[in-house]
């Protein structure tokens, strides 16, 4: 007799736990094919009988629901996802989402199932995380990436259109046999392979989650492998400024009135008064380069399908009274941006992950922040939610105001100006 890893022995009765109730008939058709021969992509599919009954069910379930889950937000994945539950936790209220996760799956496993589960429900976006099962069953990251670039050419294929939010390997812990380097090697080849994709938007959620060895930390996923509610209250965090960008979320023009004494320095739907050196984008939603865009009451400086690339916007007008700047800024995971006071910049970043400023007792990760920046003379006084970022940071007498983009996505809002008698 086969004894499983005591890590299988447990995944097995939860997914087999979760289906102790009211579990429908099994559909023959969904079954796993009992050879590779002409399967797709390379590598492994488990075949252990939990999860062949599991892979069925679940399957067989998703089937009745085909009409039911069309133009859905599908999350796609393995146990991680499925932990999500059907309910997501309630993170996401107000989108219709969809979960096609199974536990212990691999990213042949996906691609196999991928046009019955995926496809046929028309996704309205697709929000993926495969790939720790891989390096358990002994796949190297070559082989794990190779079958990821299949996942992704039959998304785009299927609709040139579609976002498809990609989510880094988890960290997880050598014990586990999913040791740091090779997480790292897998996440370094994801990157490389949707670079210069707009269609494919990553997030760096192994960076979000990884300790300072590379691996899972136990207040986050207790088994250092699977998220705990901390995790995944982390995980939905990372992904609602992303989805608010693609229109899931947040849909609703911002209704923020202006204090006595300010002008507003962005009018909430289109980059008038702001342009790059060269031009201006006066009664255009988007930069003449597709980086900025204003939508719904903020500019949005988006990921670069390049992974980095720096561009600076500007207001047409310079500044050379003292002045108090207030707007407010949401990061995405581990992003880095910028604000120029006249000319010098002061770091917006998701700064507890990429600095400067990383030890903000009062900084809201992938929340919004407010940013103070009050000018008298040539010194800048700056503040993050009343902390202080900069106690005297020099600028000149008059420029003025920029925003900067470089990784991954910033959001800017409230963005308010008074100049002082």
């Amino acid at each position: 007799m086969i004894r499983l890893p005591a890590s299988l022995q447990r995944l097995a009765l939860v997914a087999l736990a979760a289906f102790t109730f009211a579990a429908p008939a099994a559909d023959s058709s969904f079954q796993i094919p009992p050879t590779d021969d002409g399967l797709p992509g390379a590598g492994p599919i488990r075949r252990y009988d939990w999860f062949r009954k599991l892979w069925e069910e679940r399957r067989s379930a998703w089937h009745q629901r085909l009409d039911q889950d069309q133009k859905a937000l599908v999350f796609l994945g393995d146990s991680i996802t499925q932990g999500w539950g059907d309910d997501f936790r309630k993170q996401f209220p107000g989108i219709k989402v969809a979960n096609r996760g199974i536990s212990g799956d691999t990213t042949r496993g996906v691609l196999i199932r991928l046009e019955q589960d995926v496809l046929a429900l028309h996704p309205s976006g697709v929000v993926l995380l495969i790939g720790t099962n891989d390096l358990e069953e002994g796949a190297d990251p070559e082989t794990i990436a190779a079958n990821l670039k299949l996942i992704l050419a039959a998304l785009k294929r299927h609709d040139p259109k579609m976002p498809v939010i990609l989510n880094y390997v988890f960290p997880s812990s050598e014990s586990k046999k999913r040791p740091a380097d090779k997480i790292k090697k897998i996440n370094q080849l994801y990157a490389a392979a949707v670079k210069g994709d707009p269609q494919v938007i990553p997030i760096e959620t192994w960076i979000l989650f990884a300790n300072e060895h590379g691996d899972a930390k136990p207040d986050e996923f207790p088994d250092l492998l699977h998220p705990n509610d901390v995790g995944y209250h982390k995980w939905a965090a990372a992904l609602r400024p992303i989805l608010a960008t693609l229109g899931f979320l947040d849909t609703e023009p911002d209704s923020f009135k202006l204090e006595p004494g300010f002008v507003s320095l962005f009018n909430g739907h289109d980059l008038s008064g702001w342009g790059f050196i060269t031009n201006n984008f006066d009664g255009q939603s988007v930069s003449s380069d597709g980086r900025y865009v204003a939508r719904l009451g903020r500019i949005i400086v988006l990921t670069p399908p390049e992974g980095r690339r720096v561009e600076q916007m500007w207001t047409t007008r310079s500044y050379p009274k003292d002045f108090i700047l207030k707007l407010e800024f949401r990061s995405g995971v581990y992003a880095d941006s910028g604000i120029f006071i006249r000319d010098p910049q002061l770091q917006c970043r998701d700064y507890i992950l990429a600095g400067p400023y990383n030890q903000l007792k009062h900084y809201r990760p992938q929340e919004w922040n407010q940013i103070e920046v009050t000018v008298k003379g040539n010194v800048a006084h700056c503040v993050c939610n009343d902390e202080v970022l900069e106690e005297a940071m020099p600028v000149p007498a008059s420029g003025p105001i920029g925003l900067e983009g470089d990784r991954g996505q910033m959001e800017y809002r409230r963005i308010r100006l008074k100049e002082l008698p």
